[in-house]
């Protein structure tokens, strides 16, 4: 039987959007980093007072990163 934290983090990775904070702990990000990032990627969708960022737009704008 898996532990709490570990059906967590696995139901999080299978989760297209994040909020900011889950995101920056899943990228191992600093929140504001984390946050800058998204919005460059045009990842970040509002939805009255929710934000969240959609995961594959962040993933594809990391990847431009790559040398």
């Amino acid at each position: 039987m898996t532990a709490p934290r570990e059906r967590l983090e696995k139901n999080l990775m299978n989760r297209r959007f994040v909020r900011y904070k889950e995101g920056a702990d899943m990228y191992s990000l600093g929140l504001s980093k984390f946050t800058t990032m998204a919005r460059e990627a045009r990842a970040v969708i509002k939805c009255d007072k929710v934000v969240l960022v959609d995961r594959i737009a962040f993933e594809e704008y990391l990847e431009s990163f790559r040398e």
